[in-house]
């Protein structure tokens, strides 16, 4: 896998999209070679949900929540449609009886499919839906947003991998 932050053109969009796939990539090149029984492990103690599985099924159904749901205004769908107080994150729990290989494949289909969602729409477009105290989030946000969520759970990606078996410097 080649992965590059350096975008092939500087207008903003293009910077945009460039560092959302590189993020993505990212999370994609920390679950390489790993075992399929380590891909469902959680070697953090406490910390069950915290499996490479776990955390790309959270990364995909976060996308599918943001693109979908947020911005195009879609019912919500899948496991985050289950959440409750008592399973907030059943995205994590069930992706944990799913082969890492067909999340990483699902996770890359969605990812085409919102990288034509994005060349599409203006980057100023408004989200459908409401999120922050009732006001509406353009697609900008949602990208930056997702940069940060990404990074974010990138850095729970290099912990579980160096638990599970020394791997670094993804």
């Amino acid at each position: 896998m080649t992965r590059t932050d350096m975008p092939p053109a500087w207008d903003e969009r293009t910077q945009l999209a460039t560092f959302l796939d590189y993020v993505r990539d990212t999370a994609r090149a920390k679950c390489e070679d790993v075992s399929p029984q380590d891909a469902r492990r959680a070697p953090l103690p406490d910390s069950p949900l915290m499996t490479l599985c776990g955390l790309i099924g959270h990364l995909r159904w976060v996308e599918h929540h943001w693109f979908q749901v947020v911005f195009l205004g879609e019912e919500p769908a899948g496991p985050l449609a289950a959440a409750t107080e008592d399973d907030p994150d059943p995205e994590m729990r069930l992706a944990v009886e799913v082969p890492l290989p067909q999340l990483l494949a699902e996770y890359e289909e969605q990812s085409a499919r919102y990288r034509r969602l994005l060349a599409e729409h203006d980057l100023d477009t408004p989200a459908r839906r409401p999120v922050r105290d009732g006001k509406p989030v353009d697609l900008r946000w949602i990208v930056l947003h997702l940069i940060e969520e990404t990074s974010r759970h990138n850095g729970h990606l290099d912990i579980v991998r160096e638990l599970l078996d020394g791997r670094t410097g993804v």
